[in-house]
């Protein structure tokens, strides 16, 4: 019977499909130990043998390494526990893993110096309390301070990102631009402006909660005239530009929506918010968050001022 049955360890590795020297390297260590001896001093072993070393040969190729394989033959350590941690392990290898390939990614894409490179490394390595600090100068710079901040409570819950523990390579290299983008003093300087702005128009309000965002009520009603394919310049506009303008007006306390250096103000308005660097902030926000992509608001907004312009020449 197989029971009873010793094998040398040739006759073992014909068995098991592993090299002599193999199995001669895990007896060495005692992971599998020889059950008796030939007259000759030659090992031999038992058939428990070929069950350890299939399960040796598992591990192995599972990636776990000698001392915690021999607790789990010896029974020292189960298989579950082994498992779970060599989960966790390679978990963490993964995440890693990932924040390399994304900075190199980046490298490759914009061609950065050594210097770029290094940057973009350590914010791909901040811990998550470091990210949160970050952003959260970043979001005190652009709202600290204004009397309409309580208002804002959405708004900023809005702009924050929060990278997932286990995030796919896009959504790291997207934290990395966006970070990068939060350090920039140009920028924190004109989304400062923009809330600012938003801030006057929401105490002229006097709204208790925050006043409809200019953009959105501009996009609402210039939204149709373009995708209509109405010329800005056209007859068909004046009525598009009256509504958003005079809801500007009401916006402001302004009696008089044609005023023409309300329109211009309204110009000046619609410019700002069309910064690029805004609607590439709020792409890379919703990578991070894995939000769906946003609705870009340049084209609405070029027609709107295009539209302004013609109507304040004279």
């Amino acid at each position: 019977m197989d029971g009873d049955t010793l094998y040398s360890i040739g006759e073992l590795a014909r068995r098991t499909g592993l090299t002599v020297k193999t199995i001669r390297f895990y007896s060495d260590r005692g992971i599998v130990t020889p059950t008796d001896r030939s007259p000759a001093g030659y090992r031999r072993y038992d058939i428990d043998a070929v069950a350890r070393l299939d399960m040796v040969r598992t591990l192995r190729e599972l990636g776990l390494d000698l001392p915690t394989i021999r607790r789990v033959v010896d029974r020292e350590l189960s298989l579950a526990e082994a498992a779970a941690v060599h989960a966790e392990a390679l978990a963490v290898q993964i995440r890693v893993l990932r924040l390399r390939c994304a900075v190199l990614a980046a490298v490759a894409e914009r061609g950065s110096t050594s210097e770029e490179t290094e940057f973009m490394h350590r914010l791909a390595q901040l811990s998550a309390d470091e990210r949160r600090r970050l952003i959260g100068d970043f979001l005190d710079v652009v709202f600290g301070g204004l009397d309409a901040a309580p208002a804002f409570a959405g708004v900023i819950r809005s702009m924050t990102p929060e990278l997932p523990d286990d995030p796919e390579a896009e959504q790291v290299q997207a934290w990395v631009e966006l970070a990068e983008m939060s350090l920039d003093p140009a920028f924190r300087a004109a989304v400062r402006r923009l809330v600012e702005d938003q801030a006057a128009e929401q105490a002229r309000s006097g709204a208790t909660g925050p006043c409809r965002d200019i953009a959105a009520a501009v996009r609402d009603q210039a939204g149709p005239a373009l995708t209509a394919g109405i010329d800005p310049a056209s007859p068909q506009a004046d009525p598009v530009v009256a509504a958003f303008t005079a809801y500007y007006a009401r916006l402001l306390d302004r009696p008089d929506p044609d005023d023409v250096e309300l329109r211009r103000r309204l110009v000046t308005r619609l410019e700002s918010v069309n910064d690029p660097r805004r609607e590439r902030y709020l792409q890379l926000l919703a990578v991070v968050n894995g939000w769906p992509a946003p609705e870009s608001l340049a084209p609405v907004l070029d027609w709107s001022v295009q539209a302004l312009r013609i109507r304040t020449r004279h």
